[in-house]
């Protein structure tokens, strides 16, 4: 499994509008400075979020973008699966298990199985406050 670009950025897009929060809305374009990241895709992204209703949207001059819920409410999980869809390593272990007609003697499911586990544990279990504090630990430097 590979995470997109678009799954790494919203990840970095939610970690910078948490480490950036002054109570003030946060311009895209200072993220995509910031991030190194394409205004444009960034709008592509925000949308999303805006839409799942992760991010609230501020218009006008001073307008931008803030987290609707404090950052220990999202986990890298919640990001992820908005973006990306599910994170299984085949079909057959996702949420909504497709039937397989080898499911009842196929042992490499428990493989696929465990691994879906691990990586489910993985991203639900870190949320984005622990990333900003990672981040604070880094001293200012990214480690996505």
């Amino acid at each position: 499994m590979k995470i997109s670009t678009k799954g790494r950025y919203a990840l970095r897009l939610m970690l910078d509008l948490a480490t950036n929060n002054s109570g003030e809305p946060v311009s895209l374009k200072d993220v995509a400075k910031r991030q190194g990241i394409s205004d444009k895709y960034l709008e592509q992204i925000i949308s999303v979020l805006n839409k799942a209703g992760y991010v609230k949207s501020i218009r006008g001059a001073q307008g931008g973008y803030l987290l609707r819920k404090d950052p220990s409410e999202y986990t890298v999980g919640m990001i992820l699966r908005l973006t990306e869809g599910s994170l299984a390593p085949v079909a057959c272990v996702e949420d909504d298990e497709v039937v397989c007609d080898r499911m009842d003697a196929c042992v490499t499911s428990i493989v696929w199985r465990r691994i879906n586990e691990a990586i489910n544990g993985v991203v639900d279990s870190i949320t984005l406050q622990d990333l900003v504090d990672w981040q604070s630990e880094k001293n200012g430097q990214y480690i996505i």
